[in-house]
């Protein structure tokens, strides 16, 4: 490609692709549920050897091809390339997010207008508000999403290097800074003292009752394995071909590994940051903590109604964050099929905007009506409205294969002294094999583990039950 990422355009625009929405309930919400710092140290182990191993193989397809999904695989494949060339079709994950995606990203818009007026001042209003602008309010919720479909879509027709580089370099720290602001305006809270147990560190009086290692770890369970094993695979956009896609634009001499550790160091940062912020008010005024959305559009915009006009600015700055963070997501999400149509057919860049805009204006348009009460009994299937739906196959389906396939085609299929060329400078030999082992038998079964947890839970536990009765039999 002609155009490029900067260096810091680079680390910035996959860091914005990173951080998103989740990064203010997910994130803080499974931190504190699951034992606050030992849930971050857990979480960050496993996005080391798993999510960012598999980062780096999808890095290395984009870097070595410097083409789409698609035509990567195929490029890189020394046989079967048609076959492999399917594997880069998960991209099709990245349009089905981001058309649901924007969506709640029209809410945040709505929010944003909100803040400018009355909020609701309890939780029994701010409940009924959100529900009758999800449920029957279609008027609102299609121009919301009309605004952000047409945003995001003129920034992708700039290209990388004027549209998404320039995005990420002007939100990115933007977002940093009011996070910033509103994080040291928490901290004349008492919630914030209540926060920072909840989420970092436990009471000391727990810690002397349990000890230290019990008090940080005490919490620590199967489930907080498997949730923060899912966390370091889906909180860095892996399996859908937006990391092999920016890669592709990767300037030459760009020490990757250290820009690869510096966007977990963002992402991590700013999901704590914003789990400050988020549950200082919460434990302020003993508001319900919930996992969701429910906890940003219920919970939280009730706690500023109660600050006044003070209430009116955090929740601006508050919602302005979330849309900066939902906007840089959602521009990744639509860059990788646009080059494989630019590089396949040979079509404009407008051109193949046009017809990935026809998919996303319709599908997101179902998403809205699909929890419309007039008319979400014809758009649910299998249990599931349409919304819910395409989550669930790009989130339990999609993103798990893409990231299979990236681990398989990398650590078994292509040429591992190319692979190693192009870490050596920057990789000594036995991080190298470290590396490559973990590529090649680690991540690939820490996928499965992820998929059948997701999917069938429980055969999951039938399979552990098993494993441990072969296990005590031999010995």
């Amino acid at each position: 490609m002609s155009s490029k990422f900067s260096k810091i355009g680079f680390v910035l625009a996959v860091a914005g692709s990173a951080v998103g929405l989740g990064n203010a309930w997910k994130f803080p919400t499974m931190v504190g549920q699951n034992g606050g710092i030992g849930f971050i140290l857990l979480y960050l182990i496993l996005t080391l050897i798993v999510g960012l191993v598999i980062f780096l193989a999808e890095l290395s397809i984009g870097k070595l091809s410097e083409k789409d999904p698609v035509n990567a695989y195929k490029l890189l494949a020394p046989k079967h390339k048609t076959s492999w060339s399917i594997a880069g079709f998960t991209m099709i994950g990245a349009i089905l997010i981001v058309s649901f995606y924007s969506v709640v990203i029209g809410w945040i818009v709505k929010y944003t207008l909100l803040s400018f007026s009355d909020l609701p001042n309890n939780i029994q209003d701010s409940k009924a508000l959100f529900a009758n602008f999800m449920s029957n309010d279609f008027t609102s919720q299609f121009f919301c999403f009309l605004f952000v479909f047409f945003l995001m879509f003129f920034i992708v027709s700039k290209g990388i290097k004027n549209g998404i580089e320039r995005l990420n370099v002007w939100l990115m720290p933007i977002l940093f800074i009011l996070l910033f602001f509103m994080l040291i305006y928490s901290m004349s809270f008492d919630g914030f003292k209540a926060a920072y147990h909840f989420l970092i560190f436990p009471k000391l009086s727990l810690i002397e009752e349990l000890g230290f290692l019990e008090a940080i770890f005490g919490k620590i369970d199967e489930n907080s394995i498997l949730s923060a094993l899912g966390l370091a695979f889906f909180s860095l956009s892996l399996g859908v071909g937006t990391i092999i896609t920016y890669s592709a634009s990767l300037p030459d001499k760009t020490n990757f590994i250290q820009a690869s550790l510096i966007i977990i160091f963002i992402n991590v940062l700013i999901g704590i940051m914003m789990g400050f912020v988020v549950f200082t008010y919460i434990f302020e005024f003993n508001a319900e903590v919930s996992q969701g959305p429910g906890l940003i559009f219920v919970s939280l915009t009730t706690l500023f109604s109660n600050l006044g006009i003070v209430g009116n600015i955090l929740a601006l700055a508050f919602f302005v964050s979330l849309f900066f963070a939902g906007i840089t997501s959602a521009v990744s999400m639509i860059e990788p099929f646009t080059l494989y149509l630019v590089n396949t057919f040979k079509y404009s860049r407008k051109k193949a905007l046009f017809l990935i805009s026809i998919v996303v204006f319709i599908l997101g348009n179902l998403c809205i009506l699909s929890s419309m009460n007039f008319s979400a009994q014809s758009l649910t299937f299998f249990g599931k409205n349409f919304f819910d739906l395409l989550d669930y196959i790009s989130s339990n389906i999609i993103m798990p294969i893409g990231g299979f396939c990236a681990a398989i085609f990398v650590g078994y299929i292509i040429n591992k002294d190319g692979v190693k060329i192009l870490f050596s400078p920057y990789m000594n030999n036995f991080f190298f094999c470290l590396w490559y082992f973990f590529l090649r038998y680690v991540s690939p079964l820490a996928i499965i583990i992820i998929v059948i947890n997701q999917i069938y839970p429980q055969l999951f536990q039938y399979i552990k039950f098993y494993a441990l009765k072969i296990f005590l039999f031999f010995t």
